[in-house]
């Protein structure tokens, strides 16, 4: 039975292993201390933290995120250790919530390796704190409990280590905060919270079809981060049952009725998602399957721990006893062992197969429905190709799949305006396929990629509602940027030579100054005559190449500022040929957005983490759309004087 803990209350842990689900809503980080019986915690190397997310018998994860599992086994802790404490911070500093007061009251439990919950906590009574002790593992007379503490901190994630005895809080804290910074910056963030359904017409089939789309099957339970990705928090969702229950892994916006046993699956339908537009339903139909992946996936990979756990426990108990170690029942015992094991991995591999492939339907009916800045390059959208006189809510910066199943692919679709900047990475990374790649085809990949990027962009924009500026200091891109200055759709020649970089990124600095100051008055119309009110990005190609020390700091402070008054920076480079700057330029990689010339497996999803393959955006063999579409550009422009 669950017991739903209120603060200060305890209760007996009826095992040893066990798991923490923590579900908040919006990102947050979790670690774990192990204290001494006086419950002190000796040093840092006693905590886990994104940083450091492994230690005996606990684990955690190394980003923030909605939702945490944590793994715990209080036999593996350390003798010496009488106390586990489970911490939750709120990420400061990467544009989220800078108190607990201003966001749902986060939500834990406890539960058996099953799923089954022991006992839940919800933290409230939260205002100005940024970090809490949700609760602890004590150890008393041999047996260990758990007690609701709800113990929060005005001060922060430092005044919280130094409560625990630590030494020099301030560093790790910020050591914490610099690794979920990183762990942000390959994660892909989710859109807005999507508006409620009492606020929103929902569009869906016609009475007589099936509810598309029932909730992921989410037993036994265990997620995108869309936007990626990343941009703002995921949506609001509970992750956990109105009753108390185990946490739900189901997509939270997406609930249907399950069908009836030998009822055929619901039909999907483009649209199918809420929205006053058909291209606001798409987009969110498209984040909720997304999500559903995500989550499935979670419940997958969470059952299959879980048999590879029970069996591992269930052969211990075989060898710890010498009678049954040799002999016809210790063989028994290892058989019955297995069959339990293969019959619980089967059933969450149905349990899969089944929800891929109503995910693989949906897919199949949404992706020739979407619009062209949702669509890939070889949809024939773009054969019909005509200027837009709105911009779009979003835009399409390639595909995500897992490897549970690889030719089933989410469009990544981020907000427009963009939040973040761009960044190509032209070097190999950790890419496999990066690495069959000679340093000459990569860069060239990568340039073509960044060309594709801003060709969707200005393709997508009303006319004149978009400036493309490109600095090319050794003139070594010619050949890629060719279609684009050909097309004459860019805001100038590409800038060459250290005085091209200065002048161009003097230009775009003022532009920055210029609208904050107006923005600042109140008078955001109050520019002076010649400023380019149009959206601007610039391309930077074969960074550091050109730039001194000052031209540096005008790319910081682009990618800095830059977003909020329309000026976005895309940057095709190697980390490495800018290795010299050391950690000076680590916030300008970090501000970025980083995606790759071919298939990487670097992002990951903002409810539970996965690491999601990028594919970027290709256009067909011999296909002759970028010309075409870049030509109407061009044409528009002309048309409309600008």
């Amino acid at each position: 039975m669950t017991v739903e803990l209120v603060r200060g209350q305890n209760h007996p842990l009826p095992d040893t292993r066990l798991e923490i689900r923590v579900s908040a809503g919006h990102p947050v980080i979790a670690g774990a201390t192990l204290g001494d019986e006086g419950g002190r915690v000796p040093g840092v190397e006693w905590i886990a933290h994104p940083g450091s997310p492994l230690l005996p018998g606990v684990e955690v994860s190394q980003q923030a995120a909605a939702d945490h599992r944590l793994a715990v086994d209080l036999e593996a802790v350390p003798a010496a250790v009488h106390r586990l404490s489970l911490l939750l911070a709120l990420p400061v500093g990467v544009g989220g919530p800078a108190r607990f007061g201003a966001v749902a009251a986060p939500f834990v439990a406890v539960t058996g390796l099953d799923g089954s919950e022991i006992a839940s906590y919800t933290i409230t009574g939260l205002d100005r704190e940024s970090a809490v002790v949700a609760l602890e593992l004590y150890r008393r007379q041999g047996a260990w409990k758990v007690r609701a503490m709800g113990q929060g901190y005005k001060g922060g994630l430092a005044a919280m280590l130094g409560d625990q005895g630590l030494d020099r809080p301030a560093d790790l804290a910020a050591t914490i905060l610099e690794a979920v910074a990183r762990g942000l910056a390959r994660s892909v963030s989710a859109p807005p919270p999507r508006v409620p359904e009492t606020e929103r017409v929902r569009h869906s089939a016609p009475a007589s079809a099936p509810e598309p789309m029932a909730a992921a099957d989410s037993s036994p339970t265990l997620p995108v981060t869309p936007p990626p990705p990343p941009l703002p928090s995921p949506p609001a969702s509970s992750g956990r049952s109105t009753g108390g229950g185990p946490i739900s892994y189901a997509h939270p916006g997406r609930r249907a009725a399950a069908p009836e046993p030998r009822q055929a699956p619901p039909v999907p339908v483009a649209g199918d998602a809420s929205g006053w537009s058909m291209d606001e339903r798409l987009y969110n139909q498209v984040w909720g399957m997304f999500e559903d992946l995500a989550r499935t996936t979670a419940a997958y990979r969470s059952a299959c721990d879980f048999a590879e756990s029970r069996l591992d426990k269930e052969l211990d108990g075989v060898l710890s006893d010498p009678r049954s170690r040799i002999g016809g029942a210790g063989d028994a015992a290892r058989e019955a062992a297995r069959a339990k094991h293969d019959e619980l991995t089967a059933r969450a591999q149905e349990a899969l197969d089944r929800d891929l492939a109503q995910l693989a339907a949906e897919s199949e009916v949404v992706e020739p429905a979407l619009p062209a800045a949702y669509a890939r390059w070889d949809n024939p959208v773009w054969h019909a190709y005509r200027v837009p006189m709105e911009a779009p809510m979003a835009l399409r910066l390639g595909d995500l799949h897992l490897p549970e199943r690889t030719d089933l692919c989410i469009p990544m679709l981020v907000r427009l305006p963009l939040e973040r900047g761009l960044w190509v990475d032209s070097g190999r990374g950790r890419s496999e396929a990066a690495g069959l790649l000679d340093e000459a085809e990569l860069r060239r990949l990568a340039l073509d990629t960044a060309v594709a990027h801003a060709a969707r962009l200005l393709a997508v924009y009303p006319p004149g509602e978009f400036t493309v500026h490109v600095v090319d200091p050794a003139g070594s891109g010619a050949t890629a940027l060719a279609p684009l200055v050909e097309a004459g759709v860019l805001g100038g020649p590409p800038a060459a030579g250290a005085a091209g970089v200065t002048a161009v990124l003097a230009q775009l600095t003022e532009r920055v100054d210029l609208v904050q100051m107006a923005l600042r008055a109140g008078a955001p119309d109050a520019l002076p005559p010649g400023v380019d009110t149009a959206e601007q990005l610039l391309i930077v190609h074969d960074f550091p190449h050109g730039f001194d020390d000052r031209a540096v700091n005008q790319l910081r402070y682009l990618a800095d500022e830059g977003p909020a008054v329309g000026v976005h920076l895309l940057m095709v480079a190697d980390r490495e040929d800018a290795s010299a700057y050391g950690p000076v330029l680590d916030p300008l990689w970090r501000s970025l957005l980083r995606i790759t010339p071919v298939p990487d497996d670097h992002l990951a999803d903002p409810w539970v983490g996965h690491a999601w393959t990028y594919e970027p955006p290709l256009f067909p063999s011999g296909s002759r759309i970028l010309p075409q579409v870049l030509a109407q550009v061009a044409e528009a422009r002309r048309q409309w004087g600008r």
